[in-house]
């Protein structure tokens, strides 16, 4: 039970958060930066199911990822460290290949941030870190 309470909850309470930030901010905040973006690669962007579900797995995987920095961090760096390998990784990656549309930052650094706070502070105080 402990194992549940202490690993298990707070890291599928911190998925949820996750995924419920990021539908909400590339769903209804940037969905026109994405497919304006893309249409103007001569690509559809990519919004069936299935990459729904992969960005499900990626938000449970970032949920794991920082309950495994928290055990070693405070609050502020695993928020940092979390937010670092989280987006600012991915955000490399996709501009390197050319299809990240970069006016979404101005909204995306932020809302990322807040997204990487709360989920560790959701897992922090939930496992019971200090």
């Amino acid at each position: 039970m402990k194992t549940f309470k202490n690993i298990i909850l707070p890291i599928l309470l911190a998925t949820i958060w996750i995924s419920v930030s990021e539908f909400v901010r590339n769903e209804f905040l940037l969905k026109s930066y994405w497919t304006n973006h893309y249409s103007n690669m001569g690509l559809v962007f990519p919004s069936e199911p299935v990459n729904g579900a992969i960005w499900g797995l990626w938000s449970l995987l970032f949920a794991i990822t920082i309950y495994l920095i928290s055990r070693k961090f405070s609050l502020g760096q695993t928020t940092f460290i979390s937010w670092f390998v989280g987006f600012v990784l991915m955000w490399v990656v996709t501009g390197n290949m050319g299809v990240l549309p970069y006016g979404i930052l101005y909204f995306a650094v932020p809302l990322s941030m807040l997204e990487a706070f709360l989920a560790s502070w959701i897992i922090v105080k939930l496992s019971k870190q200090n």
